[in-house]
């Protein structure tokens, strides 16, 4: 994967997001404390956690700090910077860029509850001020 022109981490797969998800929640843990957090739900070992690990230090979403015998992994990236991205690339992608298209569909597929309604007519209240 190519890293893009705005200095971005490169993608992050949905395995590697479970991880971030970890670390973004509880900030500097080793690699058994993120296994301890997914491995049973997700059936995968500390091999496989330290793997993702590892391909996220590469991508350099994450970074690592010795602590004695072990390493702690902390995020380098925010949770809302990824978010941004993932939620631009998507609309950029699937809508042209328009995010009203992405609403607009959202709306006509009846995936919007009546408070999700409100959230958004109060959100673009807020943005008109």
């Amino acid at each position: 994967m190519s890293k893009s022109s705005d200095n971005s981490p490169e993608r992050i797969s949905e395995a590697e997001h479970a991880v971030m998800e970890v670390l973004w929640d509880r900030g500097s843990i080793s690699a058994a404390e993120v296994c301890a957090a997914v491995c049973g739900q997700r059936g995968w070992s500390l091999p496989t956690v330290k793997t993702l690990l590892s391909r996220l230090v590469q991508k350099q979403a994450i970074e690592t700090q010795p602590d004695g015998r072990r390493f702690l992994y902390s995020p380098i990236i925010k949770r809302s910077e990824y978010v941004g991205g993932e939620s631009r690339r998507l609309v950029d992608k699937l809508f042209g860029g328009r995010a009203a298209s992405l609403v607009a569909h959202l709306a006509e597929s009846e995936a919007l509850s009546e408070d999700d309604l409100i959230e958004i007519e109060a959100l673009l209240k807020e943005l008109k001020q």
